[in-house]
Order: structure tokens, then C-alpha cells, then sequence
């Protein structure tokens, strides 16, 4: 059986870099192109390779964004416009709520606000883990025994209920909350 959880809708702020962003990157690509050379050869061929760049990147994480998330069986699938991404929940430990999770984090790689947060992310909290996020006033962390992983679906609530009846002994507190 496979549920479905949409993200959070997109915050202020999300908005907000998404269209920077976005104006940013067309206005880099334009730059490129107007300083290529005109007369062809592989000066101008490097030159149109160099202004698509921007245009590429900003594409690649529209593609890439989430649009949310589905538990099927013993996975995660965090839907994407372009492409699934699937996380197995095998072992899973811990499933809690916390909005400030990704306070202070630190971007190891991957896209930090063009249509979505999402990449290899740091902290010292939970360590290094996985972000599929919108909105981090709905942060959802789950605990596996490899691997942590930050979502943030529209009822937080509603996804850790499914899991806990999935996996009945996984905890629901963060590791520092249960002491």
C-alpha cells in the first residue's frame, strides 16, 4: 500500500531565493552570452557552452525539486518533478518532528533554496543527513542505522503516525529528548 504526504507549501523565503535565483542565473547566462566572441570558431563554440551553464543549472533544479514524498512498503519515495528518489526505511529508529533541525546546518552539496533545499547537509545535532525540504517549520527527522534523513511534508504529524504504525518499535523523541 502506498500513502502519499505532500510537502509543505513553499515559505516566504523559499519563494523569495527561488526567484532571485532564478533572475540571477538568467541574468548571468545573458551576461555570457552578450561578452562571447561573435565570429565563430571554438572561442565562440566555448563561449555558448559557458553562457548555457546557467541555464542548465537553473533547469536541473527544477527538475530536481520536491514535490513529495510517498511510503510504499519499506521505502521512502521523495517525488521529484524529473525523477523518484528512494530511501529505504529498512531498521528505521527514530521519527520525530523539529523545526529547528536545520538551524545552523551546514550545505555539504546540493541546492540550498532554487525551488527546493535538498543534498547532503551537516550539523552537529544529527550529524551529516540527507534533505528533501520546503518549509523547515515542518521538519521530520528520521533515524536509520546508516543513515538521517530531514523531509518536511505538509502534516508532519500525519507521516510519523503511518511510520510508527509501519515500524511499532521505532521511537518518536529525538535520541537527546528521551534521557
Amino acid at each position: 500500500m502506498r500513502l502519499e504526504f505532500p510537502t509543505a507549501p513553499w515559505p516566504t523565503s523559499l519563494k523569495v531565493i527561488s526567484a532571485l535565483g532564478t533572475v540571477a542565473v538568467i541574468a548571468i547566462g545573458y551576461a555570457a552570452y552578450q561578452a562571447m566572441p561573435k565570429v565563430t570558431g571554438l572561442a565562440h563554440s566555448f563561449g555558448l557552452v559557458v553562457a548555457a551553464v546557467p541555464f542548465v543549472l537553473l533547469l536541473w533544479s527544477y527538475a530536481l525539486s520536491v514535490r513529495g514524498y510517498a511510503v510504499e512498503g519499506d521505502e521512502l519515495q521523495v517525488r521529484r518533478l524529473a525523477t523518484v528518489t528512494r530511501v529505504p526505511l529498512a531498521g528505521i529508529t527514530r521519527a520525530y518532528p523539529d523545526p529547528g533541525i536545520c538551524k545552523g546546518s551546514i550545505r555539504v552539496v546540493g541546492n540550498g533554496g532554487l525551488f527546493s533545499y535538498s543534498g547532503i547537509f551537516y550539523n552537529k545535532k544529527i550529524g551529516r543527513f540527507r534533505l528533501f525540504a520546503t518549509d523547515f517549520a515542518h521538519s521530520v527527522v528520521l533515524v536509520m542505522p546508516q543513515r538521517v534523513v530531514v523531509l518536511t511534508p505538509d502534516n508532519p504529524h500525519a507521516l510519523i503516525e503511518h511510520l510508527r504504525q509501519r515500524h511499532p518499535g521505532m521511537a518518536l523523541t529525538a535520541a537527546h529528548d528521551a534521557g
